[in-house]
């Protein structure tokens, strides 16, 4: 394989094992768990939230509109994100009650990022194809981004009783699609992916993690009563989403 490969592939999976470092955190041992937990899960939601709202929609929708027109393209982007918002209810509903709420989020938020990190890992290398320098810079800020979404998986995970062997296995699985979707983009998909294409999978991605913040998330993070960390979480992922959006 020549340099056209290698560079690019190397920068999807750089960005893609980023989403490791977001499980340092289980490595660090607390006794204020619930705190911990609030501050955490009130982060994750805010990164999804913003993520979706200020990034993934706009660029999506501004490609599909551009593509279709005004009205077909305002229905497509709703049916899109809508399919994406409906598909939380029907994980839950089909999910075992009998894992608790955290392990719950956890394993949503990991589909999610698997489903996103797909089209991520197609972006970053497809730039990095066409232009490394242009490559680079989408490669670091994804890198960025990803950390916060490993957090998102690894606390609730952690703090729902699974082990941190178990835990790392899972932010990897969700963090190594990055580069799998690279690789699939080279060997089938180099010729045809389209900005539209991926448009689609980000809508419904968005859709997925607005409908996993709202309906899954703040539930949880209500349960702990402790509206300080819940507001110190979303401020610190403003904070963070100034940087990398």
């Amino acid at each position: 394989m020549n340099n056209d490969f290698i560079i690019p592939f190397i920068l999807s999976l750089i960005s893609g094992l980023s989403t490791l470092i977001g499980s340092i955190f289980i490595f660090i041992k607390t006794n204020r768990i619930g705190d911990i937990i609030t501050i955490s899960l009130s982060f994750s939601m805010g990164i999804m939230i913003i993520l979706s709202i200020f990034d993934l929609i706009p660029s999506s929708f501004i490609n599909i509109i551009n593509y279709y027109g005004i009205i077909y393209g305002l229905i497509i982007s709703f049916l899109s994100f809508l399919l994406g918002y409906l598909t939380i209810f029907i994980i839950n509903f089909k999910e075992n009650k009998s894992k608790n709420n955290l392990y719950r989020i956890g394993m949503l938020s990991m589909i999610s990022l698997i489903i996103h990190n797909i089209p991520e890992g197609i972006i970053v290398f497809m730039s990095s194809y066409h232009n490394i320098k242009i490559g680079i810079n989408v490669c670091i800020s994804i890198m960025l981004h990803n950390i916060p979404e490993g957090i998102s998986i690894a606390l609730p995970l952690y703090y729902s009783g699974e082990s941190r062997g178990s835990v790392v296995k899972k932010v990897l699985l969700s963090g190594i699609i990055e580069p799998l979707g690279a690789l699939l983009s080279y060997i089938f998909l180099k010729d045809y992916i389209s900005p539209i294409i991926i448009s689609y999978l980000l809508l419904f991605v968005s859709g997925l993690m607005i409908s996993l913040s709202i309906n899954d998330i703040y539930k949880e993070i209500k349960k702990y009563n402790n509206i300080k960390n819940m507001i110190l979480g979303i401020i610190l992922s403003i904070v963070l989403s100034i940087i990398i959006i």
